[in-house]
């Protein structure tokens, strides 16, 4: 049996996770606003993942300045590069895609996305849609309908890749299919997936003659005793 295959028009990535490896830094800014206020670091860390930081501020502290409060965190976070790479595979897959026919769509401002591609040495996207450009974060499909619109791609000619069950939500709900990738979250978290792989190194892409669905992905998908009962 052969490996599975999407046919799509365009890959709309998410940034943290999936394209960076981000989660020593990730993980030390909200470790102190978790002490700066007192709560419990392994909760605040598992609702930031996949929101936007305002949202996740709102989430945590409903009384509080969100605005202020997140205006802090991504400014610890921009100046917080150590140990930022990029993931396995993911400059192979980025160098392969046509640029105009991939994007990133992140839950970090662009300020700081820019920031993080730059030091995990990813070039620069032609197209990002970043948490300071929409309306509603994900798990709300507003962010990858935009990714969409700015390849000018029809959401069902899309694919994702994520990290986050927010993010696969959001996609799902935009009417996009979706690779997850494990590690941020354990596979049956991410069960809403229609695929997962152990890491982009597990994908390739080929350039096919379909005028509507130019890209053909190839990828090692992980074995359904991965993902358990949720899948």
């Amino acid at each position: 049996m052969g490996m599975p295959i999407f046919e799509c028009s365009a890959i709309l990535f998410d940034l943290d996770g999936v394209l960076v490896n981000s989660i020593a830094s990730v993980e030390r800014q909200w470790r102190k606003f978790a002490a700066r206020h007192g709560l419990d670091p392994e909760h605040v860390l598992h609702t930031a993942h996949g929101h936007r930081t305002v949202e996740t501020v709102h989430i945590l502290l409903p009384d509080v300045d969100a605005e202020k409060e997140a205006s802090m965190v991504e400014r610890d976070e921009i100046e917080d590069t150590e140990g930022l790479v990029a993931t396995d595979g993911a400059l192979d897959l980025v160098a392969a895609i046509p640029r105009d026919h991939w994007a990133v769509v992140t839950s970090g401002t662009r300020a700081l996305a820019t920031r993080r591609l730059a030091a995990a040495g990813i070039p620069q996207p032609n197209h990002m849609v970043a948490a300071d450009e929409v309306t509603r974060g994900k798990p709300d499909p507003e962010p990858y309908l935009k990714g969409a619109r700015l390849l000018n791609m029809p959401p069902q000619q899309c694919l994702v890749f994520e990290d986050a069950p927010s993010g696969i939500r959001a996609a799902k709900a935009a009417g996009i299919r979706v690779i997850g990738i494990p590690g941020t979250y354990e596979p049956p978290e991410l069960h809403q997936a229609d695929a997962l792989v152990r890491s982009l190194r597990q994908v390739s892409v080929r350039i096919s003659g379909d005028s509507k669905k130019p890209l053909e992905i190839d990828f090692v998908e992980l074995p359904a005793t991965s993902i358990g009962a949720g899948r």
